[in-house]
């Protein structure tokens, strides 16, 4: 008689099944990854992944409702370590760079694609939602400090585009060999915040010694930062 599976054991299933898909969708694509190598990346029946996914779609849609809340798990994070706007705002793109260049598979699922039945999946919906919230709340923040103007989705819209592509020529390696991706981003940012009306000088104050300035000064050389 077959085992009756609990709740905790279906749940765990699910996650040894998407972990597979997300390798899966890396390494053949979207298109064509197949409930059958789902099943044969983790040794079981191919019918085994219909009893807790309907479709491709439905564990795609899972794949990405999971990135975009780590994704988001990590910006609010950061977002809650530092203590003003400017730091708030330079932890939350080290969290989101570090996100996507250690989870690029997961990444590219997230952005690459569009799937015509999104609305379907409340989760992926909500996950979406609330990482466009954090990047939102910390546009808002710089708004709300009287640091830069605009209107805070809107302002956070055009730093994310900023923040993405960079990561995303990154990724691809389509960068020139003499663009270092750290300073293309700094460099970005700063002349977007410039143009929003950031005053570089009455800022300062928010910025504290840079992390790697200690190592700097020991090693003579600058530590390597995603």
């Amino acid at each position: 008689m077959p085992r009756v599976l609990s709740s905790s054991d279906v749940e765990d299933f699910r996650d040894r099944l998407t972990d597979a898909a997300e390798r899966l969708f890396g390494r053949h694509g979207p298109e064509r990854m197949t409930m059958r190598h789902v099943a044969a990346e983790l040794g079981v029946s191919p019918m085994t992944p219909y009893r807790y996914f309907k479709d491709k779609d439905d564990i795609l849609a899972a794949v990405r409702t999971r990135a975009f809340n780590r994704m988001a798990a990590a910006v609010e994070a950061a977002f809650a370590s530092a203590t003003d706007p400017v730091a708030r705002s330079r932890e939350v793109g080290r969290a989101y760079v570090t996100f996507a260049l250690e989870h690029q598979h997961a990444y590219r699922l997230m952005f690459d694609l569009s799937q015509s039945t999104e609305a379907d999946y409340p989760d992926l919906v909500a996950a979406c939602t609330r990482a466009r919230a954090m990047m939102t709340r910390q546009a808002a923040e710089l708004i709300d400090a009287g640091l830069i103007t605009g209107e805070p989705e809107m302002v956070a819209h055009m730093l994310w585009s900023a923040l993405h592509g960079a990561v995303v020529l990154q990724m691809a390696d389509k960068l020139s060999p003499h663009i270092d991706p750290v300073t293309l981003r700094r460099e970005t940012f700063l002349t977007l915040l410039k143009g929003l009306g950031l005053d570089l000088q009455s800022s300062s104050r928010h910025r504290p010694a840079p992390r790697h300035a200690a190592a700097t000064r020991s090693t003579g050389r600058r530590t390597p930062r995603p």
